[in-house]
């Protein structure tokens, strides 16, 4: 069974903008589609362990619960019975955890920690640490999956543009830079940033817009990995600030 590298770290995040499209379209014996899988996988499953949480388990009957849809979904190559309309890895994993909770739940609980399957090495620890922190007054399990998805793909976003800054041995300068992502530092402060980083504050501007420009192009290409056309990136980052604005 074709495991994910990671489950938290950043360790994981590079993989082809047509993963996706590989893993939908790609036949049961495709080494690639499997890995790409436990890619996908391993970037998003605390999205459905939140849903599995909010549904009323335990956390550790949501741990188990997380552990076997993961396990099946990656041993079982379930991707191939994907329909049209689930073009969206977001859409496809919440329907299939939905049906899973409905339809294999005897049988989930029957997995035992250390038994025989591999488990995938995510860290529920994290997860439920992030899942206490979410608004619980209003927000449906599904609205909650989708507030975690778009997170969790905002995170990765955020991890693979600090690879790049520390390949061009610019860590320092990327811890310093980031909080100018959001624009919330846009009324002062380049002047003070110009003098920590040695450079002058029109180059400290120019690094800024630069940042933010690959951010956006990191965004659309981590948002093409998850969809099955261009034509639904929009539509995806629309579903973000959606996601994100709830609660």
């Amino acid at each position: 069974m074709p495991a994910p590298d990671s489950a938290s770290g950043h360790s994981s995040r590079r993989f082809p903008t047509t993963s996706w499209s590989l893993v939908a379209a790609a036949g049961r014996d495709s080494p690639e589609s499997g890995h790409a899988l436990g890619v996908l996988c391993a970037a998003y499953w605390q999205p459905v362990y939140a849903f599995i949480r909010r549904k009323g388990y335990s956390p550790e009957e949501s741990e188990d619960l997380s552990q076997a849809f993961f396990t099946r979904l990656i041993e079982y190559r379930t991707l191939q019975a994907a329909q049209r309309e689930r073009g969206r890895f977001r859409s496809f994993l919440l329907a299939s955890v939905t049906h899973f909770l409905a339809n294999e739940w005897d049988r989930a609980r029957t997995l035992k920690r250390g038994g025989d399957c591999a488990l995938l090495p995510f860290d529920f620890a994290a997860g439920e640490e992030t899942y206490r922190y979410e608004p619980f007054h209003e927000l449906t399990p599904e609205a909650l999956f989708a507030r975690q998805w778009a997170a969790a793909l905002l995170d990765r976003v955020l991890g693979r543009q600090c690879e790049e800054y520390a390949a061009r041995g610019q860590t320092a300068q990327f811890d310093l830079l980031k909080p100018w992502l959001t624009g919330d530092q846009d009324r002062g402060g380049y002047r003070e940033l110009a003098a920590q980083l040695g450079m002058s504050e029109p180059a400290v501007r120019t690094a800024v817009h630069r940042m933010r420009r690959r951010y956006g192009e990191l965004l659309r290409e981590e948002i093409a990995a998850t969809v099955t056309t261009a034509a639904e990136v929009d539509d995806e980052i629309r579903f973000l600030v959606s996601a994100l604005d709830r609660g």
